[in-house]
């Protein structure tokens, strides 16, 4: 994560915060919202919620990782209201296209839907960590916890990445009881 820097109440330098920081912001949330116009919207709360804090911002923690913080902290609270949305989200998902198993881009579609179905500070570690590539001191301060609760919380959503993923694989190659005619002969 680069670190600029920069002084608590400056309007410039928080023009140079957002022009750095608002892609990889945005990115992280499209993908732990799983939807480009509510990452959007986030991501514009996050930067209007640092602005009038930037005044009060510790300058002896670094500013990317405080901006992660407040992005991450919108992330979760929109999460929270998209589970009451049920009838708006059942209106979306009968709106896009389905893939079938074995299709190219299923496997990636089935990634994404399963980091979208773990609980939110899992899959914040998980992107953050290999889709931008920060290390754990980054994404520790970046999420105001310790260097080992992000290690863990890597730990737990790997495992059960693979473990879902694993039974996606099963689920398609293996041939069950049920698939399988016998004649009799007779």
């Amino acid at each position: 994560m680069p670190q600029l820097s920069y002084r608590a109440g400056s309007k410039d330098d928080f023009d140079r915060l957002y022009q750095a920081n608002y892609p990889r912001i945005y990115a992280t949330l499209v993908v732990l919202l799983r939807d480009p116009a509510a990452a959007e919207d986030c991501a514009q709360e996050a930067f209007l919620r640092a602005f009038r804090a930037w005044g009060r911002w510790n300058q002896a923690a670094p500013a990317e990782a405080w901006l992660y913080r407040i992005a991450l902290n919108t992330a979760s609270s929109w999460r929270r209201r998209e589970r009451l949305r049920e009838a708006g989200e059942l209106i979306r998902r009968l709106g896009r296209p389905h893939f079938q198993a074995g299709e190219p881009g299923s496997e990636a579609i089935d990634l994404l839907k399963q980091l979208r179905a773990l609980p939110t500070k899992q899959a914040a570690v998980l992107v953050l960590r290999h889709l931008h590539g920060y290390s754990n001191r980054e994404i520790a301060a970046a999420m105001g916890v310790p260097e080992a609760t992000v290690a863990s919380r890597l730990a737990a959503g790997k495992a059960t990445l693979r473990g879902r993923l694993a039974g996606k694989r099963s689920q398609r190659t293996t041939v069950t009881s049920d698939q399988v005619r016998v004649s009799s002969g007779s």
